[in-house]
């Protein structure tokens, strides 16, 4: 079993790397709001509709991944407390094919279901 989890943390070292690689980019690729191109009043407010469009995409691309890196840091830190393998919530062991899938899953299949039911109870109205 150590060798599956020596794999698993490698696992998550380079989707820890690939993530940081990628927000990089993200941030990079970022194209100052300062720079616009003039035109008719039309183009222009076609130009401000593209370009808040591109920043809401680019905000929420951000965020998910930022929400994965958090994920990925949370269970290499795991890792390092000797608790990886370990539900958060309940404390048994996670299922070997769960964290084969999803290395960076902190919770067990029962606790991610009751998360999930109790975040559709909450939605939901009335």
């Amino acid at each position: 079993m150590t060798t599956n989890f020596s794999i698993l943390r490698s696992r998550l070292e380079s989707e820890q790397k690939r993530l940081v690689e990628e927000l990089e980019q993200l941030l990079a690729s970022a194209s100052p709001t300062d720079e616009r191109r003039e035109g008719s009043p039309f183009g222009k407010r076609e130009e401000e509709a593209t370009e808040t469009l591109e920043l809401e995409k680019r905000t929420v691309l951000e965020k998910r991944i930022k929400e994965q890196l958090a994920d990925v840091g949370h269970a290499l830190l795991k890792f390092d407390e000797g608790t990886y393998g370990l539900c958060d919530n309940c404390g048994q062991a996670i299922d070997p094919a769960r964290l084969e899938a999803l290395p960076q899953a902190s919770l067990c299949m029962k606790c991610k279901a009751q998360q999930a039911k109790n975040a559709k109870g909450k939605s939901s109205p009335g």
